[in-house]
C-alpha cells in the first residue's frame, strides 16, 4: 500500500490517541527526512497498522481476513511528496476463489482531505484486475464482471473532469474562441490526442513531471487560450470571428487557426500530465491496468464532448442571431476565464 506520508501520521495518530507519533511523525515531514519519517513509523507500527487495518479490509465468504505487516514501513516519494510504503500479508479463514476489499481510508468525516479514491489492482488466485474505491463505492469483488471494474473507472474520470475546474474553464475558452464548427471539433480532437498521449505515458510511470512544473503550466494555459480570442477581438473588433482566407474543404483552417490548434495541442500535453498525477496510479505495467486507463480517459472525453455538445450550439445561434451580443459574451467569458487563469498561475508558482 502506498500512503500520503503526513496524511497517515496525522491520521493514524488522531483516531488512535497516539500524540508521539504526530510530534515525531511531523517533525520528521517538515524536517524532510526520510529516514525520521521511516523511523516515526516504525516506532508506531501497531498505531499505524491498526489505523490502516480498521479501514481497508479483505475478506472471504463474509470472513475477515487477518493482516500482518511484513518489515517495516518504508518512504517513498510520488511529485516530490514522501509516501509511506506498507507491505500487508491478510491470511483468510479457506482458500476461495473470490474476495471482497473494502476501502475507508482517509474518510471525509475526518476533515484532512475530501473525496479520497483509492485505486486497487489485484492479482488473487488467478484473478487480475483494477478498481477504483471511494465513498459511493468503497468496496468491489475480485469475482465482478470486467465490465463493472471498467464502469468505475469510466465514472472516475467523469467525475474528474467535472470537479476540475481549471479543464473545464479551459474548454469553455477553447468553445468561446472558435470561430466555426470545424475548429471546435478540431480543437477538441487535438486536445484529446495530446492529453491521451501524455496521460497514458505518465499514468504507467514512464515519463514523470513535477506537480510543481505541470499545474503552473495548467493554469497558464488557462489564460492563454483564453487570452487569444480577446487579442482578436481588440485586433479585428466585430471581424474578429471572421475567417482569413483558408483552403478548401470542412475541415480547412486559416493560418490564425492553425497556430491555435498548434498551441491548444501544447497545452494538451500538459493537462494530459495534470489528469495521470490526479489519479495517482504507480503500478507496473499490464494490460487491464493499461484498459482501465482508457476507460478513464474515455470517461473524460465523454464529459468534454458533452459540454461542447450543449455550450457551442448555444453559442453558435446567438452570433447567428446577434452578432455584436455573440461577441460580447465570448469577449466577456474569455475575459473571466483568462482572469482566473493568471491568479492560478500565480497562486501555483508562488504555492500559496
Amino acid at each position: 500500500m502506498e500512503l500520503e506520508y503526513d496524511l497517515l501520521v496525522v491520521s493514524a495518530a488522531d483516531a488512535g490517541h497516539d500524540d508521539p507519533l504526530f510530534q515525531a511523525g511531523t517533525a520528521a515531514f517538515e524536517a524532510g527526512d526520510t529516514a525520521a519519517q521511516a523511523a516515526a513509523l516504525k516506532s508506531h507500527a501497531s498505531t499505524v497498522l491498526g489505523y490502516v487495518s480498521d479501514r481497508f479490509s479483505v475478506s472471504s465468504r463474509g470472513a475477515a481476513c487477518r493482516p500482518t505487516q511484513v518489515g517495516d514501513a518504508t518512504i517513498g516519494a510520488r511529485e516530490g511528496v514522501p509516501y509511506a510504503d506498507l507491505l500487508l500479508d491478510w491470511t483468510c479463514p479457506e482458500r476461495v476463489d473470490e474476495h471482497v476489499v473494502r476501502s475507508g481510508l482517509f474518510p471525509d468525516g475526518e476533515g484532512y482531505v475530501k473525496g479520497t479514491k483509492t485505486i486497487v489492482t489485484y492479482e488473487i488466485d488467478g484473478r487480475s484486475g483494477s478498481a477504483a474505491l471511494d465513498a459511493a463505492n468503497p468496496s468491489f469483488s475480485t469475482a465482478q464482471a470486467w465490465y463493472e471494474r471498467f464502469g468505475e473507472f469510466f465514472v472516475l474520470g467523469a467525475e474528474h473532469l467535472l470537479s476540475g475546474i481549471d479543464h473545464i474553464l479551459f474548454l469553455l475558452a477553447l468553445i468561446a474562441g472558435s470561430r466555426r464548427l470545424r475548429e471546435i471539433v478540431l480543437a477538441a480532437t487535438s486536445f484529446t490526442v495530446a492529453h491521451s498521449v501524455t496521460f497514458m505515458l505518465a499514468a504507467l510511470g514512464l515519463v514523470e513531471v513535477p506537480g510543481a512544473i505541470v499545474e503552473p503550466i495548467i493554469a497558464l494555459s488557462i489564460a492563454v487560450v483564453a487570452g487569444w480570442h480577446l487579442w482578436g477581438i481588440w485586433r479585428r473588433g466585430e471581424h474578429a470571428t471572421d475567417l482569413e482566407t483558408a483552403g478548401r474543404g470542412h475541415f480547412s483552417l486559416d493560418r490564425a487557426g492553425w497556430i491555435r490548434l498548434g498551441v491548444v495541442f501544447c497545452f494538451g500535453l500538459v493537462h494530459g500530465l495534470g489528469f495521470a498525477g490526479a489519479l495517482g496510479i504507480d503500478e507496473a505495467w499490464s494490460w487491464t491496468l493499461l484498459w482501465s486507463l482508457l476507460v478513464f480517459n474515455i470517461g473524460i472525453e465523454v464529459v468534454q464532448l458533452t459540454i461542447i455538445a450543449v455550450v457551442f450550439p448555444l453559442l453558435f445561434v446567438l452570433r447567428r442571431r446577434a452578432p455584436k451580443a455573440g461577441l460580447w459574451a465570448t469577449g466577456a467569458v474569455s475575459a473571466g476565464v483568462s482572469s482566473m487563469g493568471l491568479i492560478w498561475f500565480v497562486q501555483r508558482i508562488s504555492g500559496s
